[in-house]
């Protein structure tokens, strides 16, 4: 520094840009965050137990969404809320790999059926075996009641964020 200069730092100042929200804003805020993280939280361990059967979490929902009747493509995107090109990608992939197949609708003739295989049977069950012990376990260390309250309230938060417009 020269000496007639005097030693000016600047310190930046920290602002948070957001606006104030009241109590109960902060407080729905931080239940979406947190509702938000364990949905990425139970995406991975959906994705660990479908592994243990050769699958991903994206195929294991596929698969589950066929498992008890076959049906169209763009009947399960509905279902699953997902977009039809992304559905029939993964329809395609199980089929492909033998664990699903392709039939004539007869109610419609372009879009075709997606039944469940003996194989997709197999891994469906080896998945839902693993799944089985790990809820049993998770349900047993938070015990009913509290899960039929957040069950409740986890209802009611899908039915507020729908109707409150954005």
């Amino acid at each position: 520094m020269s000496e007639d200069k005097p030693d000016i730092r600047q310190h930046a100042v920290k602002t948070d840009p957001r606006p104030r929200r009241t109590t109960e804003g902060d407080a729905f805020t931080m239940l979406v965050v947190g509702v938000a993280s364990l949905g990425g939280t139970i995406s991975e361990v959906g994705e660990v137990l479908a592994g243990h059967a050769g699958q991903t979490l994206a195929r294991w929902v596929f698969l589950d969404a066929i498992a008890t009747e076959a049906d169209t493509v763009a009947e399960i995107s509905r279902r699953l809320g997902q977009a039809r090109q992304s559905v029939q990608r993964i329809a395609n992939v199980v089929v492909g790999d033998g664990l699903a197949v392709f039939e004539d609708n007869p109610a419609h003739q372009r879009a075709k059926l997606v039944r469940l295989t003996p194989a997709g049977r197999r891994v469906l069950r080896k998945i839902s075996v693993r799944q089985k012990k790990w809820a049993e376990t998770a349900g047993e260390l938070l015990g009913g009641a509290d899960i039929a309250a957040t069950a409740a309230l986890v209802r009611r938060l899908a039915e507020v964020v729908e109707d409150t417009p954005v």
